[in-house]
């Protein structure tokens, strides 16, 4: 009888982990896609929104081109010193990549650990 208490007792108690443990997993399974489409999400907002920037800056790009080209009476050096210019940025990234890769690192950590 105390038996049979403590058996079905146990029985219960597994059932209660079993119930547990699947609730935990569903839930993060459920808290990980809602991280992983908030991600692609902010991810194709970005693509769509950088390609018309691109775009726009190409037809500026080129716009500035043909104006410096014309004020200097030679289109060539206009085209020159726009990709000057660009060079220039570049290289200026390229030496402020640390400072721009730590304030990156720390909104995303802190973005993705308070979201699980």
């Amino acid at each position: 009888m105390i038996f049979d208490e403590l058996k079905e007792n146990l029985s219960q108690i597994d059932e209660g982990f079993h119930s547990y443990v699947d609730s935990s997993r569903e839930y993060y399974r459920l808290s990980a896609f809602k991280f992983l489409m908030k991600t692609v999400s902010a991810l194709a907002k970005w693509v769509c929104v950088g390609f018309i920037a691109l775009l726009a800056l190409l037809l500026l790009s080129l716009a500035a081109s043909y104006g410096i080209g014309q004020a200097l009476n030679n289109t060539f050096y206009g085209f020159l010193c726009v990709g000057l210019f660009y060079i220039l940025v570049g290289i200026i990234f390229y030496l402020l990549k640390n400072r721009i890769d730590r304030p990156l690192l720390r909104k995303f950590s802190e973005y993705y650990f308070d979201e699980l």
